[in-house]
Order: C-alpha cells, then structure tokens, then sequence
C-alpha cells in the first residue's frame, strides 16, 4: 500500500475537469445588455399598461369636459351664423375659421357617419365627440347641416404642424432621461455582481483543477455571500478530507508492516520447530497480532467515519451520573488491577446533560482506554460544571504530557511513548476520534497536568443545546 496512490487517483480524476468555456458565452457587457432590456422592457409595458387603464378610466370625464368647455364657443359660432343669410354661411365659416387655432366647417347631416350614442346626441340637438378624430359636431338648429370644429389640439391640425409634435418630444425626452437613468442604476448593480461571479467562477475553477488551496473572497453583494461561504466551507472540507486521506494512507501502510513483520516471522519460526510449548507461544504471538490488526482497521475506520461524515447529533438528556458511571463501567475489564474510580459529588443533584449517546461513549471511552494504558495504579474519574459547561477529568498517575506536546496528542496517528510494545500499544488516534467527537459538540477536548501526577485529559462542552429527540 502506498500513501499517495489514493490521492493520486483522486487528483487524477479531477485534473481531467475542463471547465465549461462560458466565457465567450456570458460576459459583463452581455449581462448588462440582457437585464437592462428585461427591466427597461417590464417598465415599459409597464407603463403601457397603466396608460391603458388611466386613459380608459377618464375618458367619460375628458368627453364631458371637452363638450362643456366648448359648447359656449360652438353657441357663439351657432348664433353668429344665424345673424347672416344661410347663403353666406359658407363665407362666414371660413372667415371665422381664420381667427380660431382650430378648423371650422359645415357640412350635410347624410355625409356623417358616427357610432349610435353619439348620433343619437347630434340628431338630439347635443354636441357629438369623434374622441379619435379631436372633433366636435353640432346640428344647427332648424337645419339638416352640421357645425364641425376640430381638430381641437392644434398639433393635430396641418396648418399648424411645425415639426415634431411638443407631447411627442416631452415624451421623447422623458422615455430618453428614463432609459438614462435606468442604465446607470442596472450598470451600478450588475458590476459589483459580476465581479462577484468572476471572482467565484475562478475560484471554482481552481477547486475543479486541484486547487484546494483556493478560496473565494469576500463578496460584496450579500445576494452571493452565503454562497460564497458554502464554497468556501465545501472547500475546506475537501482539503480537510484529502490531508485525513493521505495521512491516513500513510499511517496505516506504516503501521500495518510492523505486525506482518512479526506474523511473517512467527510463520518462520512456527514452520522450524516442532516443539509443542514453542509452537503455542507462536500461535499465541500470531493471534494477538492479527487482533492488533483488527484494532488497527476498526480504529481506522471509525475516525475516518467521523471526520468524514459529520453526521447530525441526535441530542438527547441524560442523567449525567449515572450515565458516566455506566461509561466507567464498560471499561472496568480493562483496569486489571488498577484502582479505577468515579467521583461525581460535585455535580449538582439530579444534573441532566444534552449529548449524542451514540458518539459520546467513543470519546469518554477513548480517554479512559488511554489512561489506563499508562497510568501506573490509579485512575480517577471526575466531572464538574462551570460557566455553563459540563467538564469531564480523566487523570492518571502515569508519565504525563511535556507542555510542549499537549495540543498535538489529539492528533490523528499521535503517539509520545515510540515504543510497540503491547502494553502500551494504541494506534494514536482515540484521542483523535475524542477531539471530532467534541467539536460536534461545539465543545473541546484538552490536556493538563494531573493532582496525581500524570496526565489529565478534559472533555467540556455545553450544558444545554438544541435537543434533537432520538
């Protein structure tokens, strides 16, 4: 087994990655282009639609004034006309139609064609709106002729066009100052997004090409912060993942050769002598190397499950005394004739703890297996609460901690004492499998010097979490 071949692979599976080239695809100026005329577009059918409904809303009104407003002008037109013959009318209406901003005419009744209502109005002796057309129509009295004036609005009348209409240019300029304005508050808004993009594209670019290394920077907008920090966070779990995997190839390739060594040698020596005593003693010798094994690759696995996966703690509330005394218990067997002891009697009464009870025993377990794998005679066993935490004590008599040495003993594959020896044995990682175990826990695993003389071992973490019901 190799220490690299793992991550070899891995690496080799992710350096074929090519990411897409979307760059030619997607860029700032076709970002800007393509949300400048989605929002420009919505705001323009949004107005369009507005004008819609509000014209349509006033209409009534804007026909009722227009008739009231002018009909005093059409009844000084009407009465001007009836001061002359009918056979100078037509010359009257045209000098008449000088002095007006608007056409006057007269025209036979059978040469109009109006919608119902309005003709109704006319033949009734009303005046009758062409709101299309900007025209008014007024049956004068006694007579089958009409009075037309309009287009009312000068712009709508030839005579008066000079250019672009003034409504026209208003509207011209307001849409222009609009579609300004508009361009500038989507450009202030689509950089900083791109430039928040680009800067997380490259950095999914590197992770994609091995990287692991990168990281995306602090994004300005706050749309693309929580997604910067899942890549960030995925990021660091990956490196995280593959450092654990290369050192644990590397760990246990090395680990492994000294207990093949030993069967392959007991093997030899089991196949040279035919003596009965030699040859239990090998097989004896045999067995508790293959159990080292299996101690090795159960060890192995359980602090790869437990940094790899991560899983959810499923908190529950436990009566904590007891509960710890269970957990010394579980291991009492392996005391030999160590004095082993629990002191719980500065806990308060009754005390209930949140923890996993599924991965909780692994690192109270771990602590007290290291102890008593280099405490001299005596183990204790206490627990205490302060500032809000319920800490665990494992202390021995044993060689202790160097100062020096006391943040790296959680470390994966971490051993002080070098020799391999079964007395003392251990693969280095139960205090490691203890540390994950807490930091699920948002809680912390430390050492010290013990009041008897060795080392102490400190599990703490909060009294109270959100409980999850198992």
């Amino acid at each position: 087994m190799t220490g690299n071949s793992g991550n070899n692979k891995l690496l080799a599976i992710l350096g074929t990655y090519k990411p897409a080239p979307w760059r030619g695809r997607y860029s700032l100026s076709r970002l800007f282009f393509n949300f400048y005329l989605l929002v420009m577009g919505s705001f323009v059918a949004i107005a369009i639609f507005a004008d819609f409904v509000i014209s349509t809303a006033v209409k009534g009104i804007t026909d009722d004034y227009t008739s009231r407003f002018m009909r005093g002008t059409v009844l000084l037109i009407e009465e001007e006309l009836f001061r002359r013959p009918r056979s100078e009318w037509t010359r009257t209406i045209k000098a008449l139609d000088q002095k007006f901003a608007y056409r006057l005419d007269i025209v036979d009744r059978w040469t109009l064609t109006l919608p119902p209502k309005e003709a109704e109005k006319l033949d009734s002796g009303e005046l009758a709106i062409d709101v299309q057309g900007d025209i008014i129509y007024h049956r004068l009295k006694q007579t089958p002729q009409i009075l037309v004036v309009g287009p009312i609005s000068p712009e709508r009348n030839p005579e008066y066009q000079r250019g672009m209409p003034l409504d026209l240019r208003i509207s011209l300029l307001t849409w222009s100052l609009i579609g300004v304005c508009l361009a500038i508050v989507v450009w202030l808004w689509v950089h900083p997004v791109w430039r928040d993009l680009e800067a997380m594209r490259q950095t999914a670019r590197s992770l994609g090409e091995g990287l692991f290394a990168a990281r995306a920077p602090a994004m300005r907008s706050s749309a693309f912060r929580p997604l910067a920090e899942t890549l960030n966070g995925m990021a660091e779990r990956i490196q995280r993942l593959i450092a654990t995997q290369k050192e644990l190839s590397s760990a246990i390739s090395h680990e492994l050769r000294t207990p093949i060594a030993r069967l392959r040698f007991a093997l030899e020596m089991l196949a040279a002598t035919d003596e009965r005593a030699e040859r239990e003693r090998m097989a004896g010798a045999m067995e508790a190397d293959l159990d080292e094994l299996d101690g090795l690759i159960d060890s192995s696995l359980t602090y790869a499950r437990f940094e790899r996966e991560q899983p959810d703690l499923q908190l529950t509330e436990v009566e904590f005394a007891p509960w710890l005394e269970a957990q010394v218990e579980a291991v009492r067997v392996l005391a030999r004739k160590l004095d082993l002891q629990v002191d719980s009697a500065t806990l308060p009464p009754l005390l209930h703890v949140e923890l996993d009870r599924r991965s909780m025993p692994y690192a109270i377990g771990n602590l007290l297996r290291n102890a008593i794998r280099y405490a001299r005679a005596r183990v204790r066993v206490s627990a205490e609460t302060a500032d809000g935490e319920i800490r665990v004590h494992v202390d021995d008599d044993g060689i202790g901690i160097p100062v020096e040495e006391r943040d790296r003993v959680f470390s994966a594959f971490t051993r002080l004492d070098r020799s391999r020896d079964r007395s003392t044995g251990g693969y280095g990682l139960g205090l490691a499998i203890a540390r994950l175990v807490l930091e699920q826990h948002n809680g912390r695993a430390s050492a010290a010097e013990s009041p008897l003389g060795g080392a102490r071992l400190t599990l703490s973490w909060p009294l109270s979490q959100n409980v999850t019901e198992s």
